[in-house]
């Protein structure tokens, strides 16, 4: 009952916003409306799973009411606003955002259960991508391309795809929405935005933020549905010949489902899917500089996020001082509780299920000879589970094969630098990398060798609004961010004009 969007007293032209008694609407067309069956969900907090509030339940019905809005909305958007336009309410998102980030942060914590400081960082992170794109709507360029005989003049155009379904996850639940739409709205696209049944309630926050700056009704759409309705409706966003583009962001088997069901309809499809991250600690490393970036990628969220440290290959010369070196940072900076406690820096995991994939995979290494040095035990409330350290790790355990998103940090050790290449490489997914160490020849090399989409060399903390987002293999297709974010977005159109 005490999410953000009930305490919000924000006017907007037509109405104060409010829900109906049982629950938060959908946002469709510049509305906020029921949905067709009449049915709601509850959120919980998966500290403990306790109602946050409960949801509209929407189904195929309110999906193809989302998709003729945006279809509706496309045409003014991309048409009827300049890019300038078009970018200076995209700042006005951007500086909304940062006006209630203690209310969209507490929102967020309550939902999705990560620490208060982390959810504060991710509305700022978000707004980032308003802020960024804001910019960017002005920079989408053409080409002039010379012609080979007289009287003749080639352009070539982007222009925007169409509507997108944005498909979002609950680890970040208003960033993951962000970092998509903003890129979307600013080169003129439209919208239809389907989050995470677990964390709804972000996403409709966004889209009050959205109208609050002038989003025109039916350029951003948001459809809650549970984890039944979820399947149907993406299938329908999918096969749909009104989506131009499907964006999702989640886990591998699920983007390769909706990968073909889109081949139907040839539809871009942009994907940022698992992975299963190799964080490499060589000989020469500062030592307090490798556990700060492992502390960072390995924990944050949990562990809940796509481009945590799974596999953590440390050089036997250094191994022990490492390990004890970690042991101790996590004993003094890692607070497992309620996210809205201040002390708390580790939240729950998202559900119990997370936690039961923790136990099997600490269970099979252990019996397989990895040794715990601490944690391993589920937390006392809801979904809560203790940061984990094990060391002697065999390459034969799950854990060392299976993204974990939980936090559990397995190290194994190394000798030699073409050994530990080749172990980091050995996996179907590559969306991020970590190096540690000095010598800038052997950085470089494994920063350029490495099969990922992105590399952070003595840095655990990499995204940012700037940078192309992505992986390789099968962690995607596509990049989000930076100025590569739009490419996903826009077709190129060639102009022949005689003259």
């Amino acid at each position: 009952m005490n999410s953000w969007l009930r305490l919000s007293t924000i006017k907007v032209p037509s109405r104060s916003y409010s829900l109906l008694p049982s629950g938060a609407q959908a946002y469709i067309g510049g509305k906020w409306v029921a949905s067709e069956s009449g049915n709601s969900f509850d959120v919980l907090n998966p500290y403990d799973n306790q109602v946050v509030d409960r949801v509209s339940n929407c189904t195929v019905k309110d999906a193809e009411k989302a998709v003729q809005s945006a279809v509706e909305g496309f045409d003014k958007w991309a048409y009827s606003y300049t890019a300038k336009q078009r970018g200076i309410i995209l700042h006005k998102w951007f500086e909304i955002l940062l006006q209630r980030e203690t209310e969209l942060a507490t929102l967020l914590t309550k939902e999705q259960g990560k620490p208060l400081g982390e959810a504060r960082g991710e509305i700022q992170y978000s707004a980032a991508y308003f802020d960024w794109y804001a910019g960017e709507a002005r920079r989408v360029y053409g080409q002039v391309v010379p012609s080979a005989v007289h009287n003749r003049l080639h352009l070539h155009t982007r222009e925007p795809i169409g509507v997108v379904a944005l498909i979002s996850p609950w680890n970040f639940p208003t960033a993951m929405i962000a970092r998509k739409a903003a890129a979307a709205l600013s080169v003129g696209c439209s919208a239809v935005v389907k989050p995470a049944e677990d964390t709804p309630l972000s996403a409709l926050a966004l889209a009050q933020t959205a109208e609050e700056a002038g989003i025109p009704a039916g350029v951003f759409n948001v459809i809650p549905a549970d984890r039944a309705n979820t399947a149907e409706i993406s299938k329908f966003l999918c096969e749909s010949e009104d989506v131009s583009a499907i964006s999702f962001t989640g886990s591998t088997p699920v983007g390769k489902l909706l990968l073909a069901q889109s081949a139907s309809t040839v539809k871009r499809v942009c994907l940022e899917l698992g992975g299963n991250a190799p964080l490499i600690v060589f000989d020469d490393v500062d030592l307090d500089i490798a556990v700060n970036g492992t502390m960072a990628t390995k924990f944050r969220c949990s562990g809940q996020t796509c481009v945590s440290a799974n596999r953590i290959f440390v050089h036997e010369k250094i191994h022990d001082q490492y390990v004890s070196k970690l042991a101790a940072a996590m004993k003094e900076k890692l607070v497992l509780g309620n996210g809205m406690d201040p002390k708390t820096t580790q939240g729950p995991l998202v559900n119990q299920k997370a936690v039961d994939k923790c136990e099997l995979l600490l269970s099979d290494a252990l019996g397989k000879g990895a040794e715990l040095i601490c944690g391993g035990k589920h937390g006392k409330h809801g979904s809560s589970y203790e940061p984990t350290l094990i060391t002697n790790v065999q390459s034969n355990t799950n854990i060392a094969n299976t993204e974990i998103f939980g936090p559990i940090a397995p190290i194994q050790k190394f000798r030699e630098d073409e050994e530990v290449l080749q172990a980091a490489n050995r996996c179907r997914v590559g969306l991020a990398g970590y190096i540690f160490g000095r010598d800038p020849s052997r950085l470089h090399k494994f920063s350029r060798r490495l099969e990922v989409g992105m590399v952070g060399v003595n840095e655990g903390l990499i995204s940012c609004a700037e940078a192309a987002f992505g992986g390789v293999k099968e962690s995607g297709i596509g990049r989000e961010g930076g100025a590569q974010g739009v490419d996903e977005f826009t077709n190129w159109k060639y102009i022949c004009t005689q003259y």
